[in-house]
């Protein structure tokens, strides 16, 4: 069985070369350690892509302006659930964008008596195969911190579901800061290792 070739390469310098996919895939993994360099990189790096794809669905620039805004709120607050999905990195942040861009539509759809504009809107809500399927990724996700170490699995769940910040995670387990982020580090890249099985 032939291995499956890798996405980043050595020229013959030796240097290791990112494709752009995994470029944004360890910009999105550090901002999720909070890394500001990491998500101005980012920025610099998606936001003229995403800014079209909001382009696109609002048909108005000063609108998608303010929600291309709101999307790297959004990957701020959330780019630790890109590490644990296992997901292409741009689809995901085309993902952040396209539910912006709907919950701005609803709002206005709110605001007007425009059916037109009711019509062109795909529904939101997952259908009953995007539920199995994310019932799936539940139990994978759960079995991968199943293989963590009791303590580590633990300060993840603490960290990314119930919101918990680095310095209280520090406090909590008696460690310092930067070892506190780097074993949450180690434990987010070890998921995301598991779930590429």
């Amino acid at each position: 069985m032939i291995p499956p070739r890798s996405r980043s390469w050595k020229p013959a310098n030796g240097a290791l070369v990112l494709t752009p996919t995994d470029e944004i895939s360890e910009l999105l993994t550090r901002v999720a350690l909070q890394d500001r360099g990491a998500f101005d990189r980012l920025y610099a790096t998606v936001s003229a892509k995403l800014f079209g794809v909001l382009i696109r669905m609002l048909k108005d620039r000063e609108l998608a302006e303010d929600t291309l805004q709101d999307v790297f709120i959004k990957i701020w607050q959330k780019a630790d659930r890109f590490v644990g999905a296992n997901a292409d990195p741009m689809a995901w942040l085309i993902v952040v964008a396209r539910n912006q861009a709907i919950d701005k539509l609803r709002v206005r759809r709110e605001q007007t008596t425009d059916l037109g504009t009711a019509e062109r809107m795909t529904d939101p809500d997952p259908s009953p195969e995007q539920l199995a399927v994310a019932s799936g990724e539940r139990a994978r996700l759960a079995n991968c911190l199943a293989r963590l170490e009791p303590r580590r699995a633990e300060a993840v769940q603490a960290a990314y579901i119930e919101g918990y910040t680095y310095q209280e995670l520090a406090d909590r387990y008696g460690t310092p800061l930067n070892t506190m982020r780097t074993r949450l580090r180690r434990s987010l890249q070890t998921l995301k290792d598991c779930l590429a099985e």
